[in-house]
């Protein structure tokens, strides 16, 4: 079974290189796509020095996130498709994707699995710890209990087939594409949250805007998707 590890960037010089190396530790059948989203930094100088052990596609700007996943998903050719964002690693990636798959394998109706978000230690906060416990919280009881659909786009393993059966990502939405896609998924199959599947990330926008601010902003996001169909904020590049 082959993997399509997609990696949204943009302007990603300080973080893409390390996520890169952890992915092709990976022995597993797999291709990684980089989905560039017209970097202005170095991001498309780091990718060069990886010659054909990946695959670029730059292109010109997008509107959102989602339209950047969709984009690197249209050249995927594996059974599986894997959305990780580029600021995001993980410590075994072997046993971690081996377990992933191991779970698709067991039940056929999972169409889609998501992970614990966890900052790597040398950055976490307290403040990370209590956000990070809750929102991992909150995902699992809405996937594995209520069968309502709930992920965060830092990682979402899904089968391909689910993946173009909703049609993508939706493009319109800035922020809160995670969740829906995760929804979207929950209406066609099962969607679960796998505690021992862990990723690390480095929590940068909260870091740097603050918890409280990040957190308010993507309350309001979050109204406005369920109220209006889109989100609030023009710019998904301000709360990534």
């Amino acid at each position: 079974m082959k993997l399509s590890i997609i990696v949204p960037a943009r302007n990603e010089e300080k973080y893409i290189e390390r996520t890169l190396n952890c992915l092709l530790s990976l022995s597993l059948d797999k291709e990684i796509i980089v989905s560039d989203d017209a970097s202005t930094d170095k991001t498309l100088e780091i990718l060069e020095k990886y010659g054909d052990k990946i695959k670029v596609l730059a292109h010109e700007k997008t509107k959102s996130i989602a339209a950047n996943r969709n984009f690197g998903a249209k050249y995927a050719s594996g059974e599986f498709f894997v959305f990780l964002d580029s600021s995001a690693t993980i410590k075994n990636p072997n046993e971690f994707f081996n377990q992933a798959l191991l779970h698709f394998e067991k039940d056929k109706k999972l169409a889609a699995l998501t992970g614990k978000l966890s900052v790597v230690p040398e950055l976490e906060t307290f403040g990370d710890k209590i956000v990070h416990f809750f929102f991992n919280l909150i995902i699992m009881v809405k996937d594995n209990y209520l069968d309502m659909g709930e992920a965060s786009g830092k990682f979402q393993m899904m089968r391909k087939e689910a993946f173009e059966k909703v049609g993508g990502f939706s493009e319109h939405l800035i922020t809160r594409e995670d969740s829906d896609m995760f929804d979207k998924l929950s209406k066609i199959g099962k969607v679960r949250y796998f505690g021992s599947l862990e990723v690390f990330h480095t929590s940068r926008r909260s870091h740097n805007l603050g918890w409280l601010k990040l957190l308010s902003i993507w309350m309001i996001n979050t109204i406005w998707v369920s109220i209006f169909g889109k989100a609030k904020s023009k710019e998904w590049t301000i709360i990534r």
